[in-house]
């Protein structure tokens, strides 16, 4: 079983992988989810432990469900 770690990690490539195919700057991304940069920065590095809210915020922001956010974790 992976650690709780290693989840944070790859949420954090998927959000960014998914972040990135929609063409949005992590700055401009954070804004949409009425979030600060840096705490994006540290959710797509794995360093932060989000909450289910804040998960939802950004499975809304990206237009998808959160099925398929989490989809490959």
């Amino acid at each position: 079983m992976a650690s709780s770690d290693d989840i944070l990690i790859r949420f954090g490539k998927r959000v960014r992988e998914l972040r990135s195919l929609r063409g949005y700057s992590q700055e401009e991304f954070a804004d949409k989810c009425g979030l600060d940069r840096t705490y994006m920065g540290g959710i797509e590095r794995g360093e932060r432990n989000l909450s289910l809210r804040k998960i939802e915020l950004i499975a809304q922001a990206l237009k998808i469900s959160l099925s398929k956010l989490m989809t490959g974790l």
